[in-house]
């Protein structure tokens, strides 16, 4: 690459990012995304602090991605007054540092964190999550 070419390369955005999120959602199988109903999936630089903290992270860096909410396993279909939705938050900047960092491309990252955070509201081994990835490309 020339170093004009580079000179015109910039970091994705988070609008970036969302889009890769939303291409790899919408490439999932039905039968899986049927169960995500009011699923909301964010996209963040980094967790925030308290994120940090609960998660027991020794660096900003260290979370790709978080699915906080109810788990079918838990009766997420049963919708509490009062309950937030069910959420996956994406961050951009680790997922940037592990894709600048391997040999994986960017949507293949975005694709196989939203998979397994969304493995998490299904309760779902590392197999299955693993199998729904392969499936959805």
């Amino acid at each position: 690459m020339t170093r004009r070419e580079w000179s015109r390369i910039r970091a994705p955005t988070l609008a970036d990012i969302e889009a890769l999120a939303d291409a790899a959602y919408a490439a999932l199988p039905q039968r899986f995304t049927r169960l995500c109903e009011g699923l909301v999936i964010r996209v963040e630089d980094f967790p925030d602090d308290e994120t940090l903290d609960d998660m027991q992270c020794e660096s900003e860096f260290d979370l790709l991605g978080l699915f906080r909410g109810r788990g079918l396993t838990q009766g997420a279909h049963l919708s509490e007054t009062g309950e937030q939705p069910n959420m996956i938050w994406l961050y951009r900047r680790p997922m940037l540092d592990y894709w600048a960092d391997g040999e994986d491309t960017l949507e293949a990252i975005v694709t196989h964190v939203l998979v397994h955070e969304i493995g998490h509201h299904f309760g779902l081994t590392d197999d299955d999550m693993e199998e729904i990835e392969r499936r959805a490309g």
